[in-house]
């Protein structure tokens, strides 16, 4: 098979990736070990950032959350939920009020200072302790509802897809997979925490990948707690966010640097610490046992920590293989944008991105799906195989 671009991955960036391409008239294939969203991207906490949690550490991906949060809601807004997000202070965290409000207005992010009366009237199960609360655009996406739509578009584009196939070697922009070969002009890295495995197979010296792996660690209750975001204004640290799913509440979470994604375990003190932190902004979970657990791993830039490392993106240009880094499910459009013009002047393209002006299909409805996402993304994992079948008809 022979194409302009190969990209590897078909989590939330590649996707994006592979269709921002195909709209600028690239002939693109996309690879996977496993289907769409099997890796990171669909087992995120369902939470579309405002920004506001990272306006005390790290502004540029603040700025970035809350430009994407508005795009995406305004391009795909069949998969996203407005439900508004809150954070709250307890007396401890008083002393961090003024900076997380400063560093609201640095990044420009719309918030109002709620009374704590109305707070309470809004969210009934909050802790009747809370000194302060701040209402920010925090939102709710469903990643599957999301990124369906997208890799359905970008089929409809000329996409071909080479699902459940792993890449067994990189020679140049010549991809190998255990089911063939793809020869291409540029080869795209997004791969997530699998991007530095997939560097270290080309053939050519590459730039180191900073690439730093953290485990993040997310409970599940099988009833609705709260019907905004939840946040503790405080620095982000863990169990101090939840976030309303359907009819679910979702706590989490932890960060944690681990060697191997292939590789991990959370253990049962996690589990437990998460319910007392979060406990403290809503009591009832600590009467509550989660009905389930999952976790997802973050492909963050190096940094000094797992909590101090920036929520930002960095490109790898090596030659024939392009690799990115780092980032958010809500920043990934930004992510693909940014990488396929790095591409695009690879490949001589001269068109421009559209991705941020064009309607996302409801390709889950388009397929008559039963249920909502809502009942099963957190279990075994949501099957989409009748789009998966779709992506990989070569008659589509």
């Amino acid at each position: 098979m022979d194409a302009d671009a190969v990209v590897i991955g078909a989590g939330a960036t590649g996707l994006f990736t592979a269709l921002d391409l195909s709209l600028r008239g690239a002939k693109v294939v996309v690879i996977d070990r496993g289907g769409i969203l099997n890796g990171t991207s669909g087992r995120m906490h369902g939470l579309l950032h405002s920004g506001a949690r990272y306006v005390t550490n790290d502004q540029v991906s603040a700025k970035e959350c809350i430009s994407e949060n508005i795009i995406l809601s305004r391009i795909a807004h069949h998969s996203i939920f407005d439900t508004g997000g809150l954070f709250v202070s307890l007396k401890d965290d008083d002393s961090f009020v003024e900076t997380f409000v400063k560093g609201l207005r640095d990044a420009k992010i719309p918030y109002s200072e709620v009374d704590v009366k109305r707070a309470l009237e809004l969210e009934p199960n909050l802790n009747k302790e809370i000194t302060h609360s701040i209402s920010v655009p925090d939102k709710v996406v469903d990643p599957f509802k999301l990124f369906s739509g997208v890799a359905y578009l970008a089929r409809q584009n000329g996409v071909k897809f080479l699902l459940y196939d792993r890449v067994i070697g990189i020679s140049g922009s010549k991809v190998m997979t255990e089911k063939g070969d793809v020869n291409a002009k540029v080869v795209v890295n997004a791969a997530g925490p699998w991007a530095s495995k997939v560097s270290a197979m080309h053939s050519k010296e590459s730039e180191v990948i900073e690439e730093m792996s953290t485990i993040g660690a997310m409970l599940v209750f099988d009833r609705k707690l709260n019907s905004m975001v939840i946040n503790r204004m405080r620095p982000p640290s863990d169990g101090d966010i939840v976030v309303p799913y359907y009819e679910r509440s979702i706590l989490g979470t932890t960060a944690q640097v681990v060697e191997d994604p292939d590789n991990v375990k959370v253990e049962d003190e996690d589990v437990q610490y998460i319910i007392e932190e979060g406990s403290a902004m809503l009591p009832k979970l600590s009467g509550l046992k989660p009905t389930r657990y999952y976790y997802s791993v973050r492909p963050l830039l190096k940094g000094t920590g797992a909590r101090s490392a920036s929520r930002d993106y960095r490109i790898f240009d090596e030659g024939d293989m392009v690799t990115i880094i780092g980032g958010k499910l809500t920043t990934s459009r930004l992510m693909a944008e940014t990488v396929v013009d790095k591409v695009s002047e690879k490949l001589g393209i001269e068109s421009k991105c559209s991705t941020a002006v064009m309607e996302i299909p409801d390709a889950i409805s388009l397929y008559s799906l039963s249920n909502t996402i809502g009942d099963e993304i957190y279990g075994p994992g949501y099957s989409l195989f009748r789009i998966e079948e779709y992506l990989q008809n070569d008659t589509a």
